[in-house]
């Protein structure tokens, strides 16, 4: 019996310091968290008080800047209310010739871009009639309207019937056309083609405007890939049969009317920002 009792508080007197041991560490636990959460709440308040300072501040500034706001616009009406009326309209003088003056700038720099731009074309078509000299009128015709230099190419020229491919005598006429426009990089071209009002379709063209959309493209891809030219300079363009030149009830007319049109005119970047501004 004195064994067992001795075995019996033995065990007690383990488990209890086992027990204190794992109070021990909870409760420094304990206290560590409630340390951090006090020192979070420190900080908290501090953003707080740090953010209420600020938004004093904004306020105070919006205050100043709105007194301030009041007091120029009441010196300015005091500045103008003690002018005699004859400074007052010396003033409105002033500012009239100032304007004035400015819009007679505008119209100068205006006139002398169109004036520029007008010797450009001139200067476009003369290289253009130049360059293509050596075909006959019923071949093609070099036009030059509302600032732009127009080379009609007739379909004879570049097409066979119902075709899309340009021949060799199309090819050399775009060839010389194509050394003018390497050497006028501030040209946008416009290719557009044209047909009679005789309805196509076939297996490749599904009617008069497809025709013209991809005879076009035709001219542009020789132009860009075969002789050089910008591929940003160039855009083309179908108008089927929609824009004769001639009458559709005569085989003379639908022959005028089957063309491709080269339309070169000079940039306009910095006319139309003047425009705008």
């Amino acid at each position: 019996m004195k064994f067992v009792t001795f075995i019996f508080c033995l065990i007690l007197l383990c488990t209890a310091c086992v027990s204190q041991k794992k109070f021990l560490v909870a409760e420094n636990g304990r206290i560590a968290a409630i340390e951090r959460g006090e020192d979070f709440r420190r900080k908290l308040e501090g953003c707080q008080q740090l953010s209420d300072k600020q938004a004093g501040a904004i306020e105070n500034l919006t205050a100043d800047t709105t007194e301030m706001g009041g007091q120029v616009r009441a010196y300015r009406n005091l500045l103008y209310s003690n002018k005699s009326e004859q400074e007052k309209l010396n003033a409105l003088l002033e500012d009239k010739m100032a304007e004035l003056e400015e819009r007679e700038k505008t119209i100068t720099e205006l006139q002398e871009m169109i004036d520029s731009q007008k010797e450009q074309v001139g200067k476009l078509l003369s290289s253009v009639q130049e360059a293509l000299m050596g075909f006959s009128s019923d071949e093609l015709s070099v036009t030059r309207k509302d600032g732009k230099v127009y080379v009609a190419m007739s379909d004879k020229l570049l097409f066979e019937s119902g075709s899309a491919t340009v021949d060799k005598r199309g090819r050399e006429a775009l060839a010389k056309l194509a050394e003018v426009l390497n050497r006028q990089t501030n040209v946008d071209v416009y290719i557009e083609g044209h047909t009679d009002s005789i309805p196509i379709k076939t297996a490749r063209f599904q009617d008069n405007w497809d025709l013209s959309v991809i005879r076009a493209t035709s001219v542009v891809r020789i132009l860009t890939k075969d002789y050089q030219v910008n591929v940003l300079q160039i855009q083309p363009t179908g108008r089927g049969e929609y824009m004769p030149v001639a009458d559709n009830a005569t085989a003379g007319g639908r022959s005028i009317n089957r063309r491709t049109e080269i339309i070169m005119a000079p940039k306009l970047d910095k006319l139309m920002q003047l425009l705008e501004n």
